[in-house]
């Protein structure tokens, strides 16, 4: 079992739910880059756990320990030293016993019987294991270093929850984001229009009073990104976004630009006219979604990500009973997230920045 990912700089993420600790090793970080604990930890805290009522109640403080790949500024700030940089976040409020029923009964929608099959019964079934939410943790570290790095070139990562069930917010300018985006540093709730996102916490409620869970669509922009960047076929930049996006749990669909939209769209509608704006070449709408043939046009980065509801409620429903190989009823006890989404605003950020920062490193 590998959790790695990245080209010229890679992630490596590792621990379980219930395990001592978590963590992720960043290797291909340049030396001298200034890391500021407190920007990190802020960015932390828009994943962490136990903060409302809408996230699961566990209590994670989450503040990384870098026990490598740094040094200390004169300023209270970390600087990357070149080597690899090791990340450990301390696990301190696990309750294993909660699923001591998982290990014989899989839940539904969930990676238990699939994990069970491929290995063989061995795998930490506590929390879900190496297969939780949990270890979204790590990446944030990752993508937290990243962004900070990226925000010194110009280069801005930022999402917002753009729908949950059926209520759904403004989406980004496709041309323009940027107030969009310094708006959104102001929300606790990550949505552009306010009141649309009372709605969505309304239904957060509606299904955690019901013992149920929803599901919902992030959609992330990134500007000030250079043209040339990425490769075509194989190695594009949508297929390397993609490929990180994929690794957060829950994830089950992408789409860059006007997206699916598009089958329904002429030729004549879904072309981006070219033109120039400040002796610069820019198109005057953005279905292309910032990326040309797998490379960056110079356009806003844009694509959504849609996550499916949290497999784990407190309703019955029916699984099977893998010790005696017959159907059986499971209701699942433990503390879990109604709806992920809002915490996977931050997540979807950290993996875009760490794929942006990769990219990145191509340029001399």
């Amino acid at each position: 079992m590998a959790s790695i990912y990245g080209k010229n700089l890679t992630v490596s993420v590792f621990g379980q739910s219930h395990s001592a600790a978590i963590g992720c090793v960043i290797d291909g970080l340049p030396a001298g880059e200034k890391i500021d604990p407190e920007v990190l930890t802020k960015f932390m805290q828009r994943r962490a756990p136990g903060q409302n009522r809408y996230s699961t109640p566990r209590q994670e403080k989450d503040r990384p320990e870098l026990v490598s790949g740094v040094t200390e500024g004169t300023n209270g700030e970390f600087v990357t030293c070149g080597a690899p940089l090791c990340a450990v976040i301390r696990n301190t409020d696990c309750r294993s016993k909660d699923y001591d029923k998982i290990r014989d009964l899989p839940r539904p929608a969930h990676a238990d019987l699939t994990a069970q099959i491929k290995y063989g019964g061995h795998q930490d079934v506590r929390g879900g294991g190496h297969f939780s939410g949990r270890l979204t943790a790590p990446l944030c570290v990752a993508g937290g270093i990243c962004k900070q790095i990226l925000e010194r070139k110009g280069i801005s990562v930022s999402a917002h929850i753009r729908s949950i069930g059926e209520v759904e917010d403004s989406p980004f300018d496709p041309i323009k984001p940027n107030a969009q985006m310094q708006l959104l540093d102001t929300r606790d709730f990550p949505t552009i229009t306010p009141e649309k996102g009372d709605q969505m916490k309304a239904v957060i409620e509606s299904c955690r009073m019901d013992q149920d869970s929803i599901g919902g669509v992030i959609e992330c922009v990134v500007t000030g990104v250079p043209a040339g960047l990425g490769d075509p076929m194989f190695d594009g930049v949508e297929n390397r976004i993609a490929g990180a996006v994929f690794g957060i749990p829950a994830v089950k669909g992408i789409e860059f630009g006007a997206g699916f939209e598009v089958a329904k769209m002429r030729g004549s509608e879904n072309n981006d006219p070219f033109t120039i704006e400040n002796g610069k070449i820019v198109t005057t709408s953005n279905n292309h979604g910032g990326i040309l043939g797998g490379i960056t046009s110079s356009m806003p980065i844009i694509f959504r990500v849609a996550f499916k509801p949290t497999p784990s409620i407190s309703k019955k429903q029916q699984t099977v009973s893998l010790s005696k190989n017959e159907s059986a009823e499971l209701q699942i006890e433990g503390r879990h997230d109604p709806c992920i989404v809002p915490r996977a605003v931050a997540v979807v950020e950290a993996v875009t920045a760490t794929v942006i920062m990769d990219l990145m490193t191509t340029i001399k």
